[in-house]
């Protein structure tokens, strides 16, 4: 007996399974937000094991084991790969109705071309068959985003970064364009004084202005914008708690930039001003380069001091925030806006009771110029499954235009979670087959399915200005 994962997975409809196999299933990738390592994609990272590429660094998988009582040394430890691999197969039959036990027999089927529930029978011999075919070719980290048909990637990366990996994927015209995403958290943390002056340091030298002043700052980020720009960069990422949008006054915000280069605490409100303001200032450049700017708000992360302290940070103890978005996101958005400064935006919700608050904000600010300049942005991390994704599409489908959807991404740092883009398809066209069914929608292929074709791929593909 096979696995549920077959031709009709999610799809309840016949016109939910001709939407996917006639307008979706083929379409190519654009992953336009994603987490792998430029290194491995520039060495062409051959992995050993099914383990390396599957459960290293996986903090969803970690948080699963861990809840079923799994030791440590199995998770993050010194046990072997092999044992590591063992005790996940042990977890994975208890993980039904949660998204890991679709993923995980999706991902042993689209790439491995396993039809085998995973567990403990079966999986001395689920690691030795994919074991054998991660050493071929087809299985490198540039390998398998060729596999899946994907014609961008773009990675995360820190200003400071020089991006020499990026330039190696060119120089070598892989067929898969990389391109770097400008991801400049680091530079609103004044708040941690040893870590804030280490990284203004690492800031100088990556710009070669030393950063004296708010202008020497705002100066330094600039030359790495422009940077980013010439290796291809065509988006920027925040990943905020919320969108820091207090009144600033420029003589406040240049106090708390000198208090933190002199090793002194700077206060809540000079914190918060000088966080708003280089916010403004980031988003002006974003503008002028006719980047798209992205917003992940919502996070508590590191819940865990035990695991922070032992482990580190982003090891699966982070979860959904109940922070106050609203009136930070519109004072934000508008403060641009009337500035003429606003660049295409994306805005990504956590927690699920704030989609219609996300949804409705950003109709706010469309202002013709662009199809669906601003986007409320795919199901991510807690919500990027069924549920999540189903709650996303229904938000957007009733307070905007989900014909102008930019679609989904994979957010990962796995090289195997491509087959998202697939349950995100699945996912859109039973949604939409079923309205077609129950008479809320045409029964017109050529009218829906190619509405599905754009979300799928076409409208990224003109959104971002990609060169492909």
């Amino acid at each position: 007996m096979g696995t549920i994962i077959n031709d009709d997975f999610l799809l309840q409809s016949e016109h939910a399974r001709r939407l996917y196999n006639d307008f979706a299933k083929d379409e190519p990738i654009i992953d336009y937000h994603c987490h792998l390592p430029p290194d491995q994609l520039g060495n062409d990272h051959r992995f050993e094991n099914l383990t390396q590429i599957w459960l290293y660094g996986d903090h969803y998988k970690w948080r699963a084991m861990r809840t079923m009582g799994v030791d440590e040394k199995y998770i993050t430890g010194g046990a072997s790969d092999e044992e590591k691999f063992m005790w996940w197969a042990k977890t994975v039959p208890m993980t039904v109705r949660n998204p890991l036990f679709h993923w995980t027999h999706l991902e042993l089927n689209r790439y491995f071309g396993i039809d085998e529930y995973l567990n403990e029978s079966s999986a001395k011999k689920i690691y030795e068959m994919c074991n054998e075919k991660l050493a071929t070719a087809d299985f490198s980290a540039r390998g398998i985003p060729k596999m899946m048909n994907v014609r961008v990637i773009c990675t995360t990366d820190d200003p400071t970064d020089d991006l020499s990996y990026h330039q190696k994927l060119k120089a070598d015209s892989y067929e898969v364009k990389v391109y770097p995403t400008f991801r400049p958290d680091n530079i609103l943390r004044i708040d941690d004084r040893d870590f804030f002056l280490s990284y203004i340091s690492k800031l100088s030298q990556a710009s070669g202005i030393e950063i004296s002043s708010v202008k020497n700052l705002i100066d330094a980020l600039r030359k790495r914008v422009d940077y980013f720009e010439s290796a291809g960069c065509k988006l920027s990422d925040h990943g905020l708690n919320y969108i820091d949008a207090v009144d600033f006054d420029d003589s406040v915000v240049c106090k708390a930039l000198d208090k933190a280069l002199n090793g002194n605490p700077v206060s809540i409100e000079e914190a918060n001003q000088y966080k708003s303001y280089i916010l403004n200032q980031l988003g002006k450049m974003y503008h002028e380069k006719g980047w798209t700017q992205q917003f992940h708000l919502g996070a508590i992360r590191n819940n865990n001091q035990r695991l922070l302290d032992t482990l580190g940070a982003d090891v699966g103890v982070d979860s959904i925030g109940d922070f106050s978005h609203a009136v930070a996101m519109s004072k934000f958005f508008n403060r641009l806006d009337q500035e003429n400064s606003l660049a295409k935006t994306i805005v990504y919700n956590l927690n699920p009771a704030d989609n219609e608050i996300f949804a409705t904000m950003m109709g706010n600010f469309q202002d013709g110029t662009v199809a669906g300049k601003m986007q409320f942005g795919s199901g991510w991390w807690f919500l990027d499954q069924k549920d999540g994704m189903e709650k996303q599409i229904n938000a957007l489908s009733n307070m905007g235009i989900l014909s102008q959807f930019v679609g989904m991404l994979t957010d990962s740092r796995s090289f195997l979670s491509y087959p998202r883009h697939e349950y995100f398809r699945r996912t859109l066209c039973n949604l939409l087959g079923n309205d077609m069914t129950n008479g809320e929608l045409p029964i017109d292929y050529d009218w829906i399915g190619s509405i599905v074709k754009n979300i799928c791929y076409a409208n990224a593909e003109k959104y971002f200005g990609f060169e492909i």
